[in-house]
């Protein structure tokens, strides 16, 4: 019912906005010339990244990367994640190239503290967020409106609230927009798969003899997916600990079974199904089903239109709706590991495996005609006659504002103005097999009916070969569920800016200001069905999802001021002070109601000597509050990554205290005897944790200090050069899988048995594995706390260049970061984690994508007026497996990597790599641009020109979202070569 008034309110929101904006703009479209349309956009709101003050002289403390509308129609991508991803200071999030652990939205993380600790805007606004983590989905952000995007990477927060500790990414719409605008785009890969379509049309004009603007835009856009199965270097799951191409995946097909609970010899079925062999030790091949671009549907529209309504007085409004479908495609369902009870008499079982059985079980009555039932401690069963795992996520967005803003004076400004938006994201999966479904088929004494179950049940033959599960079999077990995401937010602001009339005796500006108050209301819920809820029901689908809700309320007064002390003078062409302060009270809507109180400031400044050269610096103090999702999430548990456990093999033979502190996770002595227990399953272990009602703001500082030099000898030449430098104290954090191995095991003493670093590990009871079942196995303890810290810090680099060559002119543009550090402490005692230029399972500790130290963009481009051709150069620096070390005796903390030779199956078998390294990157993408008639023009672009093939390191030795089909999918291009045309049409 919440949906479907969500999207009535949606689209009848949307209708009228629209209609108003057709009928507005339609006396306008014949009459405007490109001239006029730039014109009109230069006369547009002015609007000033990173200040409140809406000054065009302003000169700001803060850095700010600007792409340009060009750009964004050059690149041809089909969303805005896709665009911030390649920039240097910005860290691959979830996008497109994120499959397992996609939840179906785009994101940004800007250097690489975490997306929760940046902000996406559009004019300034913030916008509904898709989650509990109070980010917005870029999957939204009108593309073919947007005429320039601001990347802030420094403080933020006294002006747009304290989560932009890392800065924000601004996308600025055209204003005064006159005339039509159609784009179709279309795209596809050298291996002709990834198919991805678009179109946008735009349309707007004045009215009320120009006192009124309005347009519209409205898109679609279509990708398809690309399987790992589809490229020779991911068609088998490499593991990252021995280089072997084979499944990496323990639950397979036929099914293994482990009767007797030490799992030291699983027994698999022939593949006739009349007895037992040894299980493959290779296991399931499930790189194939998983796919490189996640397929991406969407229909949007987005609108806004302005009227003045008396001379220095202006009401205006903006609207935009959305709906998204992003899906997720995995491997098989299956029974993973479950422990499940069948009876002796079960029809499928042949005598030689009841002899089998029987004789692993010596209590169990195997006498004729006996019923009786047994329970199989383990089973492992990869279901692929149900088909694929798949997620739709299906996200409905509107969001709209109305504000009034005018003159107060000739010098002042005001702008009140209040928006509201709702999202709601279904995810319906589909392809599980039902734990529940499957223990009530195991019981049959018969193939046509279940021991316990009474009509519709359809026995289960899980001890024959592949496709032993006929379709009745799999539609019984096969399982659907959905879960629902709701989320709103209101947002009402004020502000008063402009100057006030004082100027410093020795400068001619004077003094600018902005002052105001802000108030915004979160709101959020979770409703899964049943089958969500419970642990190991959707097999294969991790922990259970609890239901939850929570919101917050946000109080906010705010001020800015700019200070002009000296221009004009010698030495000092231009002198400025900035400052800035937000005070904020967070209204918890939790039992007891907890609230918090924060003050958040800057201070900067900025210097020219003279025209060519300027100096700037500031200081932000950021307290950023927990969001919803870090405070009410359930506790639950879920997947993390880790290859290698402690305690597996033959590890603690021999050993007294390692085999006492195993024993007391949950292992047994006979296990450690036999050296039966595994590592995690294909490299992810479990891991429980969820949100705590305790945690409290976190605290941030912020430096930048750089310079601008644009040499008068040198027209069209500007460089920039900005030294960074971000430290979080107090940090919302989770402890990395490396964290809490190494508190545990790093130094193994008498005493250790009783550690709680220790016993909070809980192991699988049946095997003594990390992984397994949720409902059993806890794995290791990852709760929030407030003891981590980060610190990043570096330099910023751009350089651009124009200049006409007489046939042409040229444009040379470079943006690069050099990361100097990149520090995460999970606590007081845990390690300062070095992950610049490092790769593994603990590093890129807010989503696990890696950090080169040295990253940039080279652009050289010619216009010949009607046609315009550009290079453009990614550089990706070297990395390296991690290699931190124990600060006490100097050791490695992660042992080395495979580098050898590829063995097993597949078309790299016999190919020599070493994971531990991959070396310097460089991508091109080559491209041009024509005017076919005046009105008529056509872009071409070859991405990844010499369809250069992405670094191999396996897929073990990372995080499952971002270390996938044995390389990082999000950082190294995975597609290949690919083209793209797009037809454009304005008038």
């Amino acid at each position: 019912m919440r949906t479907n008034t969500l999207k009535r309110q949606a689209l009848i929101g949307s209708s009228a906005l629209v209609a108003v904006a057709l009928l507005a703009s339609q006396p306008a479209f014949a009459q405007q010339t490109a001239a006029a349309d730039a014109a009109a956009d230069e006369e547009g709101t002015i609007v000033v990244t990173g200040s409140l003050i809406k000054n065009p002289n302003l000169q700001l403390s803060s850095p700010v990367n600007v792409v340009s509308e060009q750009t964004i129609q050059a690149r041809q991508i089909q969303n805005a994640e896709e665009l911030l991803r390649d920039l240097p200071g910005v860290v691959p999030a979830i996008g497109s190239a994120v499959n397992n652990g996609n939840g179906g939205a785009s994101t940004i993380n800007l250097r690489g503290l975490g997306s929760q600790r940046n902000l996406a805007l559009i004019d300034g606004d913030r916008i509904v967020p898709f989650g509990s983590g109070g980010i917005f989905d870029l999957n939204n952000v009108p593309l073919a409106l947007i005429s320039r995007v601001d990347v802030l990477t420094g403080g933020a927060s006294t002006t747009y609230g304290a989560d932009a500790v890392s800065g924000v990414v601004n996308f600025v719409t055209k204003q005064n927009f006159t005339g039509f605008d159609a784009r179709v785009s279309y795209g596809l890969t050298e291996r002709g798969d990834g198919n991805r379509f678009r179109a946008d049309v735009t349309m707007g004009g004045d009215f009320a003899d120009g006192k009124g603007n309005a347009v519209i835009s409205l898109g679609y856009q279509k990708t398809d997916p690309v399987y790992q199965g589809d490229r020779d270097f991911s068609l088998f799951q490499i593991s990252s600990a021995n280089g072997r191409a084979a499944g990496g995946s323990p639950t397979d097909t036929p099914t293994s079974f482990d009767f007797t609970g030490e799992q030291d010899f699983l027994l698999q079925n022939t593949p006739n199904g009349d007895g037992f062999v040894p299980a493959n030790v290779d296991g399931f091949n499930f790189a194939p089903f998983n796919i490189f671009q996640t397929p991406f549907e969407r229909f949007n529209i987005f609108a806004q239109a302005k009227y003045e309504i008396a001379d220095g007085i202006e009401v205006y409004g903006r609207g935009m709706f959305s709906k998204n479908s992003v899906k997720t495609i995995i491997a098989p369902s299956g029974v993973f590991g479950e422990s499940l009870t069948t009876n002796i008499n079960n029809p499928f079982i042949s005598a030689g495996q009841r002899a089998t059985i029987c004789a692993a079980i010596p209590t169990l009555d195997c006498s004729v005609g006996s019923t009786a039932t047994f329970v199989i401690p383990a089973v492992y069963r990869r279901t692929v006659e149900v088909g694929p795992r798949t997620s739709n996520f299906v996200t409905t967005l509107f969001d709209y504002k109305v504000g009034v803003r005018g003159d107060i004076t000739s010098s002042i400004r005001f702008d009140v103005s209040a928006s509201y938006g709702q999202s709601n994201q279904v995810q319906n999966l589909d392809g599980y097999t039902l734990k529940s479904r499957v223990s009530q088929a195991l019981l049959a004494d018969n193939t046509t009916a279940c021991r316990t179950i009474a009509g519709g049940c359809v026995p289960l033959n899980l001890f024959g070969g592949p496709g032993s599960i006929t379709p009745a079999m799999a539609n019984y077990i096969r399982g659907q569920s959905t879960v629902a995401v709701d989320t709103g937010l209101g947002q009402v602001r004020g502000v008063i800016n402009g100057d006030v009339g004082l100027t410093i005796p020795s400068a001619a500006n004077p003094i600018s200001f902005a002052v105001g108050a802000e108030y915004r209301n979160y709101t959020y819920r979770r409703t899964p069905d049943n089958l969500s809820q419970v642990p190991g029901e959707l097999g294969g689908g991790g922990g259970a999802v609890l239901p939850f809700t929570g919101g917050y309320d946000v109080y906010e007064g705010f001020a800015e001021v700019n200070v002009p002390l000296v221009e004009d003078k010698p030495f000092f062409k231009s002198l400025a002070l900035e400052g800035g302060i937000r005070q904020s009270h967070y209204s918890i809507n939790a039992p007891g109601n907890p609230s918090f109180d924060t003050t958040t400031w800057k201070l900067g400044a900025s210097w020219a000597p003279s025209n060519d050269i300027k100096f700037r610096g500031g200081y932000n103090r950021a307290a950023r509050s927990p969001n919803i999702g870090e405070l009410f999430a359930p506790v639950a548990t879920g997947l993390t990554s880790l290859a290698v456990d402690p305690c597996s093999g033959t590890k603690a033979q021999g050993n007294a205290n390692l085999t006492a502190v195993c024993i007391a996770q949950g292992a047994t002595a006979n296990q450690i005897a036999a050296g039966s227990i595994q590592d995690p399953a294909a490299g992810q272990a479990n891991a429980t944790g969820g949100g705590n009602p305790n945690l409290r703001p976190e605290i941030a500082d912020t430096w930048t200090i750089g310079g601008v030099l644009t040499p008068s000898f040198l027209p069209g030449f500007a460089l920039t050069v900005d030294y960074f430098n971000v430290k979080v104290n107090t940090a919302i954090a989770a402890a990395t899988p490396g964290d809490i191995i190494s508190a545990c095991f790093d130094n193994i003493t008498a005493t250790s048995a009783t550690n709680p670093a220790c016993t909070e590990i809980r192991r699988n009871p049946v095997n003594g594995r990390l992984s397994g079942p949720t409902g059993t196995t806890f794995g290791l303890p990852q709760p929030l706390t407030n003891r981590g810290r980060f610190e990043t810090s570096g330099i910023d680099l751009s350089a651009n260049y124009a200049t006409d060559v007489g046939f042409a002119k040229l444009n040379l543009n470079f943006n690069g970061t050099y990361t100097l550090r990149n520090r995460f402490r999970a606590s007081a005692t845990a390690l300062n984690r070095e992950c610049i230029g490092q790769y593994s399972v603990n590093c890129g500790v807010s989503n696990g994508a890696i950090q080169p130290k040295w990253t940039h963009n080279a652009r050289a481009g010619l216009d010949f007026g009607p046609a315009n051709v550009f290079l453009l150069w990614r550089y990706i620096g070297n990395m390296r497996y991690e290699d931190n070390r124990n600060p006490a005796t100097g050791a490695l903390l992660l042992a080395p990597r495979f580098n050898g030779v590829i063995t097993g199956s597949g078309p790299l078998v016999g190919r020599t790599y070493n994971f531990n390294r991959i070396s310097a990157y460089s991508y091109f993408d080559m491209g041009a641009g024509f005017k076919i008639m005046d009105n008529v023009s056509l872009d071409l672009l070859v991405a990844n020109l010499f369809d250069k093939k992405p670094p191999i390191v396996g897929s073990t030795l990372g995080t499952t979202g971002q270390n996938s089909g044995n390389t990082y999918p999000s950082t190294y291009d995975a597609l290949g070569r690919r083209y793209n045309v797009t037809l454009g049409v304005k008038f």
